[in-house]
């Protein structure tokens, strides 16, 4: 298995463990496999067996195999194995399916150790790392970004490794209470928790700006933890695999999925998932009032916002205008054009945008690749939200909400079941879910008493260089 930059395929291929610690390409692009292994029959009846008979983990290991074909298959179980178990996950399936309503599902992400979708990839992200840092002899500083929950993600999974420090960007304000307590409770000695002056788009400009300063990356060996980083994309393959075996009896039935996001990570994995050959009808995007996202998959028009444009609202994990992972779908969507993605995402992105609403490759977002989408407001997710509760006595988060009203907007649209992924436990957002239902959620015994204690947090303005300069001093 080989990878190529969505900017510059032609040059020469990398293998998964050296892109696994760099993020992204040197060129500036995001990874992606020279080609996508195709599964058949066959491979997906094994696939329900291991699922049935061995767990999560092992149909994990099996995936993820044919992505990555420089670590020993014993050695990449073992990994598997380590990352996904209880009680680090809370239900033994790690990723249980349930009924929700009229043909829908929810595929429950939330079972990790923080209690959001993230740790779902982060869990093995930090087994990875681990595994070929001491294979190398070397370390590796991690830098990233988040809205929400990647960080305190990152930061759990990676927490106490050897040969690992975390340099989180979270935009100050943005988050809930309770993510910010997540994270900013954390003494680890190798977990810096950095607050900027911005919002999540500059705290993600930060980390590409850093990453693009190539001296400055390998001097202090950064690497990246956010969805630009190819492992995220392909441990999340694995959960449209285990949710479609869930909903389905036999190979011939394909399943739908809605998916809240802001990044395109989630629903990226769903895309590769389908390129690969699993049974995946249709893939609805489902966005918030940041509905960049949506605009281009109902208009062709990508259209991003500025940092003053962005809006905080009640999913703000969703609270993004400029999606890292969407240029790995419109680089396959223009036919692996590099030249083309290159300029769009190199180019035109940094001043506002592109269209190819009237560009002939448009018609197979829809046709070809199956994407649909929607939005939500605020008073959506409240309704959505209460609907869940009164009716079917379903407690969901904000973001699960904006997929619900998403799934059930383009229902007429799908004739196959629909699983609805869950973003996060409610608990992270008991303000949204008090205004929806007139009580709090339910605080898992875990999390009691998260909100008391101490934070460890240093506030930075929107530069650049001060983050450089924050680095460079904590690791001299």
């Amino acid at each position: 298995m080989e990878y190529i930059s969505t900017r510059d395929p032609q040059a020469t291929p990398a293998k998964f463990s050296d892109i696994l610690l760099g993020g992204l390409a040197p060129d500036g692009g995001l990874y992606l496999p020279k080609e996508y292994p195709q599964v058949d029959d066959a491979t997906l009846t094994r696939w329900r067996n291991v699922l049935k008979d061995e767990g999560y983990a092992a149909l994990a290991a099996e995936v993820i195999s044919l992505f990555v074909d420089d670590i020993p298959s014993d050695d990449l179980k073992a990994i598997c194995a380590r990352a996904y178990t209880t009680p680090k996950f809370s239900d033994e399936d790690i990723v249980p399916v349930t009924v929700l309503d009229n043909g829908m599902y929810i595929g429950h992400l939330s079972m990790g150790p923080t209690a959001a979708f993230k740790d779902m990839a982060m869990q093995l992200l930090g087994e990875l790392f681990e595994y070929e840092l001491a294979r190398r002899g070397e370390t590796l500083n991690i830098l990233g970004a988040t809205s929400g929950d990647t960080g305190s993600s990152a930061e759990y999974a990676m927490r106490g490794r050897k040969g690992i420090s975390v340099f989180m960007l979270t935009p100050a304000g943005r988050m809930t209470p309770f993510q910010q307590a997540q994270m900013y409770s954390l003494d680890d000695p190798n977990i810096h928790n950095i607050a900027l002056d911005g919002v999540f788009d500059d705290c993600q400009d930060i980390v590409k700006d850093v990453s693009n300063d190539l001296e400055f990356k390998n001097k202090w060996r950064i690497g990246t933890v956010n969805s630009i980083n190819w492992a995220r994309l392909m441990a999340q393959v694995v959960y449209y695999v285990n949710c479609w075996i869930h909903v389905t009896d036999d190979n011939s039935k394909r399943v739908s999925f809605s998916v809240p996001t802001g990044n395109f990570g989630d629903i990226c994995a769903g895309h590769i998932a389908r390129q690969m050959g699993v049974p995946i009808d249709r893939l609805i995007v489902a966005t918030n009032e940041n509905d960049v996202l949506d605009e281009f998959f109902r208009t062709g028009t990508y259209r991003v916002r500025t940092a003053d444009e962005t809006l905080a609202t009640s999913s703000p994990s969703m609270d993004i205008s400029r999606a890292s992972n969407f240029e790995r779908f419109i680089f396959d969507l223009l036919g692996r054009d590099a030249e083309k993605t290159a300029d769009l995402f190199g180019n035109r992105v940094k001043t506002g945008g592109f269209s190819l609403t009237n560009n002939a490759v448009f018609h197979d977002v829809a046709v070809k690749y199956g994407f649909l989408s929607g939005s939500s407001t605020h008073q959506d997710r409240l309704d959505t939200i209460a609907d869940c509760w009164k009716r079917l006595g379903v407690v969901v988060d904000p973001h699960t909400a904006d997929g619900i009203k998403a799934a059930r907007d383009n229902r007429e649209l799908v004739g196959t079941p629909i699983v609805c992924l869950e973003t996060a436990l409610p608990v992270k957002f008991g303000e949204t879910i008090q205004e929806a239902i007139g009580r709090d959620p339910e605080v898992p015994e875990r999390f009691e008493g998260i909100l008391d204690g101490p934070r460890h947090v240093t506030d930075m303005p929107n530069d650049t260089d001060a983050v450089k300069q924050f680095i460079s001093e904590t690791l001299s």
